[in-house]
């Protein structure tokens, strides 16, 4: 089996590409090993010194790593982690586990944050997978869009960026009631 690494955007972030589906839909991630208890792989691969977060892809892993490793140090456990457990054909999950979406019910959304979820979801995310990451729609309130980042864009320096250039002004080109796009830090409740 060969797993192909790919850079990302944020130097302490690694994207892993096993050749194989990783999540049917959605994405999930894990910042902690309490957290991991519903995935082998994730609690596996948070015994290896170093690992701080795990972003689960659709085809891909993303791995942030803590600032003081290095990644010639991490990566062959990683990969070796990884390709162990696709070869033996462990399931990522144990127990089925809810895609993330948002706090806010989906039937009880307002229009503008439909339109919002359908940008983020059809334009914004796909170009966010491919750098190893995640955008999560959150809710909308008083012209403000917030959004969880993660994987990847969680922590990397030029998220910030991205966010307010890019993303902030396509959403406010389709959706002239949006003023603004945050970034969300606090922990996800699905």
């Amino acid at each position: 089996m060969f797993i192909q690494t790919e850079e990302t955007p944020n130097p302490l972030t690694l994207k892993f590409l096993p050749q194989k589906t990783v999540m049917e839909h959605g994405t999930l991630e894990f910042t902690r090993l309490e957290e991991a208890s519903s995935s082998p792989l994730a609690e596996r691969l948070f015994n290896i010194e170093g690992v701080e977060r795990i972003l689960f892809g659709k085809d891909f892993i993303s791995i942030t790593k803590k600032a003081d490793k290095e990644w010639y140090i991490l990566k062959p456990s990683i990969l070796g982690t990884i390709m162990e457990h696709f070869v033996a054909g462990r399931p990522i999950l144990q127990s089925e586990k809810k895609e993330i979406t948002s706090k806010a019910s989906l039937e009880n959304e307002d229009e503008i944050s439909k339109e919002i979820r359908e940008i983020i979801d059809t334009r914004v995310r796909p170009a966010v997978a491919q750098d190893g990451g995640d955008i999560i729609f959150d809710r909308f309130e008083e012209g403000i869009v917030y959004v969880h980042m993660q994987g990847a864009c969680s922590g990397c320096p030029s998220s910030t960026v991205t966010l307010k250039s890019g993303i902030e002004n396509m959403l406010k080109h389709y959706v002239p009631e949006v003023i603004e796009i945050r970034a969300i830090e606090e922990p996800f409740a699905a």
